[in-house]
């Protein structure tokens, strides 16, 4: 299938002419172009067009999980009709294995995997498998090692209506390609089995797959819903992928085994001949123990850490990653286009990403906590990534050194179709005083960016802060609810699907003012902003240099009201770039406007976002009962939330904790309904069940208890 993007309207502005010259770039094959578009030019419709126009697969690189979600709403609107896919890191929670001889501390991994990202992760993978017209935005993330494409696909399983298979085998295929057999409700990744009749819900869906084996061949196929147990449909064929992304054959197993073995040896030579024999010691058993387990569980805690050895790579090889998922010609040259957004922010964490993590392994490695080919293990290298990308087109306001100094083409893309004008800036002084009341320390800014704050919420505008500190940003949301504001704080302690919640709330008016760090920067598209304030405005340093501040600034670019206030006392040079080059982009678009008798409209964006399709079937459950007690609530609020406690005791009376924990959860936004408190949030919205399961990495799964279940589960 070809991409087919949906157009509300014809590109305008700029767009045509960036759509031109980009589109000619790639055919001609320049291997690196950068769209310099300022906020709200419509950036990512110019790049929906050019892929339109090329018609090849897309990687689509953002530097966080919150821009890269934004993103990929983004492109699923232009691209219904196509695959628009979501990889970032699966992990809640990670917390790497690291030594710091200093302290003689050892810190071991803890991980926790959101499933429903994972979920996510395969369906990009079997997408780039299974089609060509993909799109994927990913986040850094797509640099870390990821199992062989060869050896996934390889282990791919068709199964067909008359295909001659026997039940057992048909379990053991299963097993061998990390599905989980289970007696209970099925998840992402597990199956179970009736009589002839197997259940499996493939890693990458949400729904159950019923095959029916009769006679040593496959019956009938049918797809049912998980919560209805509707059928949704029959099939005559359908391909299942492997629930993990590791894969290797007993093979590989064996000969993993071998080489580890004598990695082990060499480097228990090395060490004792240099007097290390308490590291010698620890090597020895730590190796010892991972390979006995990895013999009879199949994995061990860090397994990961002897990928190179089970995947056949020789020392100092890449990894496989994302990318090795994509197309590539016959000669290895890669074959799909590449986009990286907010270039001037996602190419240096591009090219960090492997000397943090070279680092780290090293240490473990001097003192005998891992084998040397533990740093086989990473993320790739920079000169690795460049070579392992298709042509790439940079996108940002703002371009680095790097795509200024590589790009074979610079586009400019400075006219707003919408005729919006950058937003008018102003400098007012901070006021400094040595007291320590968050109101006072401030002293003049916060007190009057409330003022400022407050004018723009009646009417009916949001309102965002930018503070210096993680701290900063939650004590200022803090004081703002005691001034009877509605704020929120964002920033990077928050976890991915919460952040994109939070932003979604601000644009739905659930709350006016966001506070927050660095997250509020690059790429965030809230046409409600009408006013920002950026704090200590004039303390030089990245969060406050003239990329940064512009980037700030075009936040509120897209809203015909949208102002700024720099809150400072001194006027450094990064604020003067940064106003100057603000007033060109103005000039530039009121010349534009007055040519074409434009004037000047917001940007009017739908509300949605990718977590729609991430809630889990017990908050949708939630979300479902309390539509159909609505009446009964309206009614009378108290009788129906006795009855929901009733009910609740009684199937934990039973052990049916499941449906307690559905209960137990439809009560608390029964409670927060019937008797919201004035300035304080509501309790937390059902999030998916009386416990968050995850999966590590290496097959341990664990179980975080929400606080708010701990009656329940005690």
């Amino acid at each position: 299938m070809k991409f087919q993007i949906k157009r509300d309207f014809e590109p305008a502005g700029d767009q045509p002419q960036a759509i031109q010259k980009l589109v000619e770039g790639v055919r001609k094959g320049l291997k690196h172009q950068t769209l310099f578009g300022v906020t709200g030019s419509g950036k990512t419709y110019t790049v929906a067009n050019v892929i339109q126009e090329i018609q090849k697969p897309t990687l689509v690189i953002a530097h966080n999980k919150t821009l890269a979600a934004q993103l990929a709403q983004e492109y699923r609107e232009f691209f219904p009709n196509n695959a628009v896919h979501y990889f970032v890191s699966y992990y809640d929670y990670y917390q790497p294995e690291a030594y710091m001889p200093v302290s003689d501390t050892y810190i071991e991994k803890e991980a926790m995997i959101n499933e429903e990202i994972e979920r996510l992760r395969h369906a990009s993978t079997q997408a780039l498998l299974s089609r060509k017209d993909v799109i994927i935005v990913a986040s850094v993330s797509c640099i870390y090692g990821l199992g062989s494409p060869v050896e996934y696909e390889k282990v791919n399983m068709k199964i067909a209506v008359g295909q001659e298979i026997s039940r057992a085998d048909f379990i053991r295929q299963l097993i061998n390609v990390h599905f989980e057999r289970t007696t209970a409700d099925l998840t992402p990744g597990m199956f179970r089995v009736i009589g002839n009749i197997l259940e499996i819900m493939p890693i990458s869906e949400k729904v159950i797959y019923r095959i029916e084996i009769e006679e040593g061949k496959i019956k009938e196929i049918l797809v049912i819903d998980a919560i209805t147990r509707g059928i949704i449909k029959s099939v005559d064929i359908f391909y299942l992928f492997p629930a993990k992304h590791f894969i290797s054959t007993p093979e590989q197993s064996a000969r993993a085994f071998k080489t580890i073995k004598a990695e082990l040896t060499v480097r228990l030579k090395e060490l004792e001949k240099e007097g290390k024999l308490l590291e010698a010691e620890r090597l020895r058993r730590r190796t010892t123990y991972d390979l006995a387990l990895i013999r009879e569980m199949g994995y061990c805690n860090g397994i990961e850490n002897y990928s190179r050895h089970f995947s056949g790579r020789l020392p100092g090889e890449a990894p496989d990653t994302l990318l090795s998922y994509f197309p590539h010609k016959a000669d290895g040259t890669p074959d799909f286009l590449t986009i990286i957004d907010e270039s001037h922010v996602s190419v240096p964490q591009i090219g960090a990403m492997h000397g943090g993590d070279s680092s780290r392994k090293q240490s473990l490695v001097d003192y005998g906590f891992r084998l040397p080919s533990a740093k086989d293990n990473r993320p790739l290298k920079f000169n690795e990534f460049e070579e392992r990308v298709g042509q790439t087109i940079y996108t940002s306001a703002t371009p680095g050194d790097y795509e200024k100094k590589h790009s074979e083409q610079i586009i400019e893309q400075v006219i707003r179709p919408t005729g919006l004008i950058d937003p008018l800036v102003e400098v007012r002084p901070i006021i400094s005083s040595p007291r320590t009341h968050l109101g006072e320390e401030y002293g003049g800014q916060v007190n009057d960016f409330i003022k400022e704050s407050e004018t723009a919420i009646k009417k009916g505008g949001r309102v965002i802060a930018t503070t210096l500190t993680k701290k900063m940003a939650e004590d200022l949301s803090e004081y703002l609810k005691e001034k009877g504001i509605k704020a929120e704080y964002l920033h990077s302690d928050i976890k991915t699907i919460q952040r994109i919640e939070i932003l979604t709330s601000l644009r739905r008016g659930e709350f006016d003012v966001l506070v927050g760090v660095n997250l509020l920067r690059e790429g965030l598209d809230l046409p409600e902003v009408t006013l920002i304030g950026i704090l200590d405005a004039d303390k030089e340093g990245f969060l406050r240099s003239d990329t940064s501040l512009i980037q700030i600034i075009g936040r509120a670019a897209r809203n015909v009201d949208g102002r700024v206030i720099l809150y400072a006392d001194r006027m450094t040079g990064s604020m003067e770039r940064a106003i100057g080059e603000t007033n060109r982009r103005r000039e530039i678009q009121m010349d534009y406007n007055k040519k074409h008798g434009i004037t000047p409209k917001t940007i009017i964006k739908k509300i949605q976002d990718i977590t729609d399709q991430m809630k889990s079937e017990h908050a949708k459950t939630v979300s479902a009962l309390l539509e159909i007690d609505k009446k009964l609530f309206e009614k009378d609020p108290q009788k129906l939330i006795r009855q929901k406690e009733k009910q609740m005791d009684g199937a934990v009376k039973i052990l049916d904790f499941e449906t307690a924990a559905i209960l137990r959860d439809e009560i608390v936004e029964l409670v927060r309904m019937a008797a919201p408190v004035k300035g304080k949030q509501p309790p937390e919205a059902s999030s998916g069940g009386h416990t968050t399961t995850a999966q590590s990495k290496t097959g341990y799964r664990m179980t975080k208890v929400n606080p708010r279940n701990k009656d329940l589960l005690m």
